[in-house]
């Protein structure tokens, strides 16, 4: 059972299937379905379609060069029968197939991670670009935020006041709480003298 290859998608076209043009000069066009057939009659080029193999190949999605695909290669030498011959060469084209399989994977998680690298980068991009229409015009940086609600809280702190204002933010409002309960609690008590205390 021979399995030729369409030649529009280079998809597989099995026995019985598939529409076959042979031109003027005796060259054979095989096709797996008529989408195809349609396509090489309007002289389609097959790399602007996105469907096809072609396509795939010419934009870097698939692999494209490889050792394995040397053995698809259709050689016209006639062999002379030999049943251990046939039986290594059944073993090597599975083997074969494998090994494809595998770079194929290979090289497209290797495409995927650089996407998401370049989505990624595209993202922070846009953030840095339009951080203006999130963030309020008079609004500082977090860490001069910090810092300054800290110097605040000093201040308050040695006058012996209560602080009763927390920050803009909810990071802030989170540090500062914890700032808060590590810092210790200052109890102020009055003494007064007999002399007082009898008046």
């Amino acid at each position: 059972m021979r399995l030729e290859t369409c030649y529009y998608c280079s998809s597989t076209v099995w026995p019985g299937h598939g529409i076959q043009f042979v031109r003027n000069d005796c060259k054979i066009f095989k096709f797996c379905r008529s989408r195809c057939h349609r396509a090489f009659k309007k002289k389609w080029n097959p790399r602007k379609s996105r469907w096809t193999k072609a396509h795939r190949k010419f934009t870097g999605k698939d692999l494209t060069i490889d050792t394995t695909f040397e053995f698809e290669k259709r050689r016209h030498e006639p062999v002379k029968y030999d049943r251990e011959l046939w039986q290594n060469t059944v073993k090597a084209m599975g083997r074969i197939e494998e090994i494809r399989t595998k770079r194929e994977r290979h090289h497209i998680m290797k495409r995927l991670r650089q996407g998401t690298l370049d989505r990624k980068a595209a993202d922070l991009r846009e953030v840095r670009d339009y951080i203006h229409l999130v963030r309020a015009p008079n609004a500082t940086k977090p860490m001069e935020e910090i810092e300054m609600v800290q110097k605040a809280m000093a201040k308050r702190e040695d006058a012996g006041e209560l602080l009763t204002k927390i920050g803009t933010t909810v990071t802030t409002t989170k540090r500062l709480n914890a700032i808060r309960r590590r810092a210790p609690k200052i109890v102020v008590t009055e003494e007064h003298s007999e002399a007082e205390q009898m008046e």
